[in-house]
C-alpha cells in the first residue's frame, strides 16, 4: 500500500481516458464526476490489492465500465449493460481470458456481503473500493483515513455523489419496490 502520508497515486491511465473519451457525449455533464469516481476506485482498489501491471489494467477496465451503463443505457439497473460493455471491450482487444474476473468485479461491486467470485482477491478489493468511495470513507475496510483523504483531494466528488442521490430518488419514485436493483447480498 502506498505510504498514507505521501501516497503514490495513479493519475492517468490510458484505458480509462480512451473509454471515457469514447463515451463522453453519453455521460455528458457527469463526465468529470464519473472520471473522478473511476480514479478513486482504481486507487483504493490497488491500495488493497497491490499494483501488478496486469492488475492495474484489469482494475482500470472494470472501473471505467462498472457504472457506465447508467448513461449508455439510461438506466439505474445498470449492472448487465455495464458488464456487456466491458465484455465487448475485452473481446475486441483479445483479452477474453480476463472476461470472467472483470465481469465479477462489475457484477459484485454493490454486493453487501463479501464476494464469492473466483479468483476472489481482486474482485473483493474492487468491491471494497467502490463501497469506500460510495460511502465517502464512512466504511474504509481498514484503509488509512489519510490515504482516503489524499485520494479524495486528488479527485473530488465533482457532483458524483449528489448525482447518485438524484438517481436513487428518481428510481424510488418509479420503482418503490426495487429502488436499488444493483445492490445484492
Amino acid at each position: 500500500m502506498p505510504n498514507a502520508d505521501t501516497p503514490d497515486l495513479l493519475t492517468s491511465v490510458p484505458t480509462i481516458e480512451a473509454v471515457l473519451d469514447d463515451h463522453a457525449s453519453e455521460v455528458g455533464h457527469d463526465l468529470i464526476g464519473y472520471r473522478n469516481h473511476v480514479y478513486r476506485v482504481v486507487n483504493l482498489c490497488l491500495a488493497m490489492a497491490g499494483e501488478d501491471r496486469v492488475e492495474i489494467e484489469k482494475v482500470a477496465i472494470a472501473a471505467v465500465f462498472h457504472d457506465l451503463g447508467i448513461w449508455t443505457n439510461n438506466t439505474f439497473d445498470y449492472i448487465a449493460p455495464s458488464v456487456a460493455l466491458a465484455r465487448d471491450h475485452l473481446a475486441a482487444r483479445g483479452l477474453t481470458a480476463w472476461i470472467p474476473e472483470v465481469e465479477a468485479m462489475i457484477a459484485d461491486h454493490h454486493k453487501i456481503t463479501p464476494s464469492r467470485a473466483s479468483p476472489a482477491a481482486l474482485v473483493e478489493s474492487f468491491r471494497r473500493a467502490d463501497w469506500i468511495d460510495v460511502s465517502r470513507g464512512w466504511r474504509r475496510f481498514s484503509l488509512p483515513r489519510r490515504f482516503f483523504a489524499a485520494v479524495v483531494a486528488e479527485w473530488p466528488s465533482a457532483g458524483f455523489h449528489r448525482r447518485l442521490v438524484t438517481l436513487t430518488i428518481h428510481r424510488f419514485l418509479k420503482h418503490p419496490l426495487s429502488p436499488l436493483p444493483m445492490v445484492k447480498w
